[in-house]
C-alpha cells in the first residue's frame, strides 16, 4: 500500500480515476450522494433516480447516514460507511447508468463492478480504521436530500459537500484489479512457507461445517 496520501478534487474525471493506483491512499473534496440498497433496487429496477447532474456529483458514499434535524437544519450524527459488497447485484449496472467514477464504501465489490469500473473509468475506495464519526466533522454542509418521505432518513438519497473526506485507499481501480483479491493470491503463493515455519503438514485438512 502506499502510505503517501493523494488529495482528490470532485467530481473526478475519467483520466484521474485511470492514474490512480491500487492501494493508493486518498482524500476527496466535492460534492458526494449516499445510498444503499433501496437506491439501487429503484434505479436499476424502476429507473427511479435523484435529480442530480451525475456528471457534476459522481461519487457515491455507501451509506445510511444517522441524521437528525435541529431547529429546521438536518445535522449528520454518524455516517460510517456500509459494507459495498451489499450491493454487487446491482454495482456495475449503476456505474454504467450513472457514470459514475468514484464509489466509496466499507469492504470490496465483485467481478460485475469490477469489469464496470474498467469500462467505465472508476474506482472504489474503502475505509481505513476511520470512524463515522471523524468522517462526520469532515462535511462541510447537507446540501440537499431527495425520496426523504417515501425512503426515511436512513435511504433516502443526500448530498453532501465534504473537505479532505477519508482517508481511503482504491481497493479496486480503473483497470478492474482488486487489491483484496491481489492480496489473497500473494497469500496463497506463501501458504507452504508458513505451513513450514509453523510446523503444519502439507496435507492438513480443515473441519468443513455443513451450513
Amino acid at each position: 500500500m502506499n502510505d503517501t496520501v493523494r488529495h482528490l478534487q470532485l467530481p473526478l474525471s475519467e483520466a484521474v480515476a485511470r492514474e490512480l493506483e491500487l492501494g493508493q491512499i486518498v482524500t476527496v473534496s466535492g460534492l458526494l450522494f449516499t445510498g444503499r440498497s433501496r437506491f439501487h433496487i429503484r434505479a436499476i429496477e424502476n429507473d427511479l433516480l435523484p435529480p442530480l447532474d451525475f456528471r457534476e456529483v459522481n461519487c457515491f458514499f455507501h451509506v445510511g447516514p444517522v441524521m437528525r434535524q435541529v431547529e429546521g437544519t438536518w445535522e449528520i450524527v454518524s455516517i460510517e460507511p456500509t459494507s459495498s459488497i451489499r450491493f454487487e447485484r446491482y454495482g456495475g449496472a449503476v456505474v454504467r447508468k450513472l457514470g459514475l467514477r468514484t464509489l466509496i464504501g466499507k469492504t470490496t465489490m465483485g467481478t460485475g463492478t469490477a469489469q464496470a469500473l474498467r469500462d467505465v473509468g472508476a474506482v472504489h475506495l474503502t475505509k481505513i480504521g476511520v470512524c463515522g464519526n471523524l468522517l462526520r466533522s469532515q462535511v462541510r454542509q447537507v446540501v440537499a436530500v431527495h425520496f426523504l418521505e417515501e425512503l426515511g432518513k436512513t435511504e433516502a438519497t443526500w448530498v453532501f459537500e465534504v473537505d479532505h473526506f477519508g482517508p481511503f485507499f482504491v481497493d479496486m481501480d480503473a483497470a478492474g484489479r482488486n487489491y483484496f483479491e491481489t492480496l489473497d493470491t500473494h497469500g496463497r503463493g506463501h501458504l507452504a512457507e508458513v505451513y513450514e515455519q509453523l510446523g503444519i503438514p502439507p496435507d492438513f485438512t480443515y473441519t468443513e461445517v455443513n451450513p
